[in-house]
């Protein structure tokens, strides 16, 4: 990892991902959208290592927690609809969590959206990692009954747990999914042909392999929610940071940040705004670890992107 932090910069873009390859990766998308210029896209390695298919940048990737920023998109709109509030509490929802969640009657939506409520993480439970499949149909029973990492909005931790549960207060605000609010008041404004809720929605085949360290498997077919191809997520990210995703007013309400990563079994995601060259980076990398070194590899790398991308700017 070192070595990748102090070999001199490349020229070129291409020329980084072609050394992240070197590096250890199985495959990688890079989606650049610099203001005033066509987007640009840059791939390395491999869409599927084993029948030798190189990587596509109009492949689907699994985007895991870069969901989160459409789900706080969607619980935007509905504020300024006036269909919940930011202000009410999580006991409000679910009085059935009082006793199972602890301060479920003091945390509020916006401490959720922000990851102040002090909720524990369902994905730090190692119970939920014996089955991770199947228990992420049931993923909130491994918050429950558990001790609050901080006393609410003293504190910042994040949690899937809150996503888990805003999702499920939108659905009970609507009375339908969430999905299909999200797909109304995101997806088609934004015409986001190529992102989908779920694997049942897409062909496998167009769905990028993702790999795990030391193991053979092709982790394409488990189920980990959203998927889109790097240009929407780009499409969505530009959307967020000019305004042009929110009606008027919408952007005073919103309460997170602009950018975001994502990681599950075998997807690495990263989809960041740089303001200063006002230029959105989407970056997927297939391969993952958890001990933590793909993913620190793959922020050493979107940094060194960044660094070319400003020194081409300067």
């Amino acid at each position: 990892m070192v070595k990748a932090w102090i070999l001199p910069l490349p020229d070129t873009v291409q020329e980084q991902v072609n050394e992240a390859i070197g590096h250890g990766f199985d495959g990688m998308i890079v989606y650049i959208d610099e203001a005033g210029k066509p987007p640009a896209f840059y791939t390395g390695g491999w869409k599927d290592r084993e029948h030798k298919i190189p990587a596509d940048p109009k492949s689907l990737f699994k985007i895991a927690s870069i969901s989160k920023l459409y789900v706080a998109v969607a619980i935007t709109k509905l504020v300024k609809e006036k269909r919940l509030s930011l202000d009410e509490t999580l006991a409000d929802y679910f009085p059935e969590l009082i006793g199972r969640i602890e301060n479920a009657e003091k945390i509020t939506l916006k401490m959720m959206v922000q990851h102040r409520s002090g909720i524990p993480n369902f994905t730090d439970n190692p119970a939920f990692w014996e089955n991770e499949q199947e228990n992420g149909k049931k993923a909130l029973e491994f918050a429950l009954d558990l001790p609050a990492s901080f006393k609410p909005d003293e504190g910042y931790e994040y949690s899937n747990t809150n996503y888990l549960l805003l999702r499920k207060v939108i659905d009970n605000v609507l009375g339908y999914s969430h999905q299909h609010y999200m797909k109304e008041k995101i997806l088609i404004p934004l015409k986001l042909n190529n992102t989908f809720f779920s694997l049942n929605e897409v062909d496998l085949d167009d769905v990028m392999s993702g790999y795990y360290v030391g193991y053979d498997k092709d982790f394409k077919a488990n189920e980990y929610g959203m998927l889109a191809t790097a240009e929407d997520v780009g499409t969505f990210l530009r959307a967020l940071n000019d305004g042009s995703i929110f009606n008027e007013g919408e952007q005073d309400i919103y309460p997170y940040v602009y950018d975001h990563g994502g990681l599950v079994i075998g997807y690495q995601s990263l989809a960041e705004y740089h303001k200063d060259i006002d230029t959105v980076i989407v970056q997927f990398i297939n391969t993952t670890d958890f001990n933590g070194y793909e993913w620190n590899l793959s922020e050493i790398i979107i940094n060194r992107i960044v660094k070319i991308l400003r020194r081409q700017n300067s």
